[in-house]
């Protein structure tokens, strides 16, 4: 059955892929949800039982409203476009992608890893794989799902495990992989993505999670592998280099056949005009001019943070590959093993009484009594270098 509403082919290699086999038979005879701002939107709009007389909003607002509606290009009385193309386009120019057709807009990353679970995956019956250690939403999304999950932990050096994850790849629908890894924050290598979706046996869609991308050197992103291959796709966010977290403004870069079947499962309406304004700012040639700026400076926190924290004689290793915006380190005991329960005391010491939150790893494969500490302003990392310092003296 052809997939409804697709006007753009996407890549045909592999030969060995074919996306219609794996879509759930309900979502690719879905007839999706169509009104009739699909066709027209200027004009009298008396279509869509919206409030005529415009939006009840105070004249005073409070200042984080005020800033925010100093960027809405709208009316807030209207639904927002149901499509969001001029956004898109511009998502699309900077990340390499050919076109809008390209592209799938969610609220936030995680909407868009659980519509995957949901267009491909039978509930009770599928298997996802992921690379452990990773980022815990891919679970919790599985087990909402009633998805199973096959894990295959990462090597020492936070690579895919290959050889052991071809044993299972014919029996999964969609492979995670984290690329820069969370809490890993370790790059993985294009070739070895490639091999994967040249495998015969894998004739699932991988999926890589760039959320810290900007954060890593140039050519690590996999979004130039979506112009070739029909089986991958790559899911990116505002919230991380952007500083759009409040937002929840994420994106999924696909071949057009996948995100056609994505836009016809969605909702409606599913990105405010607030949030798609506010994105729209700032993907401009100014805005990406500033995260660019914001993403280097950031970056030389890092290398300060990880040459500061080095000289705490009970911090161990500063594990990883440090291509994201946050570090991964050992606590270490009196005898100079990482100590998972150690850590745990630190971790909540420094919130209960030092005022610094930092995020306890230190039972994840590979992680042993580790901390992983987000990248702060140049004040935040000296603090928490002190604080780290004081008690681990």
């Amino acid at each position: 059955m052809p997939i409804l509403g697709l006007t753009v082919p996407g890549p045909a290699h592999p030969p060995h892929f074919s996306l219609e086999r794996l879509i759930r038979p309900n979502i690719l005879s879905l007839e999706p949800y169509r009104c009739a701002r699909d066709d027209y939107s200027e004009g009298v709009l008396l279509d869509a039982n919206e409030n005529a007389m415009g939006s009840v909003l105070p004249k005073k607002l409070d200042p984080v409203a005020a800033q925010t509606l100093e960027h809405v290009q709208g009316d807030l009385n209207r639904y927002p476009s149901p499509t969001h193309d001029d956004l898109k386009r511009k998502i699309a120019k900077f990340r390499g992608v050919p076109d809008e057709h390209w592209v799938f807009l969610g609220v936030g990353s995680d909407e868009v890893i659980d519509l995957l679970f949901r267009v491909l995956c039978v509930p009770g019956k599928d298997k996802v794989m992921t690379t452990p250690p990773t980022y815990g939403m891919y679970g919790v999304t599985a087990q909402v799902n009633d998805v199973g999950v096959v894990p295959v932990p990462l090597t020492a050096d936070f690579q895919l495990d290959e050889a052991k994850m071809s044993a299972s790849l014919a029996e999964v629908k969609i492979l995670f992989v984290c690329s820069p890894g969370n809490p890993t924050g370790t790059v993985i290598p294009l070739d070895a993505i490639k091999r994967v979706l040249d495998n015969p046996t894998f004739t699932g869609v991988l999926v890589v999670d760039e959320a810290y991308i900007d954060f890593a050197p140039s050519g690590s992103s996999a979004a130039s592998l979506v112009n070739e291959y029909a089986n991958v796709c790559v899911t990116q966010t505002l919230s991380k280099s952007f500083g759009l977290a409040a937002i929840r403004l994420g994106y999924l870069l696909a071949p057009p056949p996948l995100v056609q079947i994505l836009t016809n499962a969605k909702a409606p309406y599913n990105i405010s005009l607030p949030t798609a304004s506010l994105a729209l700012s700032a993907v401009s040639d100014e805005g990406l001019a500033e995260m660019q700026r914001v993403a280097a400076t950031l970056n030389d926190n890092r290398d300060t943070l990880i040459r500061d924290l080095r000289t705490i004689p009970r911090i161990g290793r500063v594990l990883g590959g440090n291509h994201a915006n946050f570090i991964l380190v050992e606590v270490l005991n009196k005898a100079g093993e990482p100590d998972v329960q150690l850590a745990m005391e630190v971790y909540k010491t420094l919130a209960d009484s030092r005022g610094v939150v930092v995020r306890f790893r230190g039972k994840e494969p590979g992680c042993k009594g580790c901390l992983r500490i987000t990248v702060g302003t140049e004040k935040e990392c000296k603090l928490v270098t002190e604080r780290l310092r004081e008690l681990l003296q």
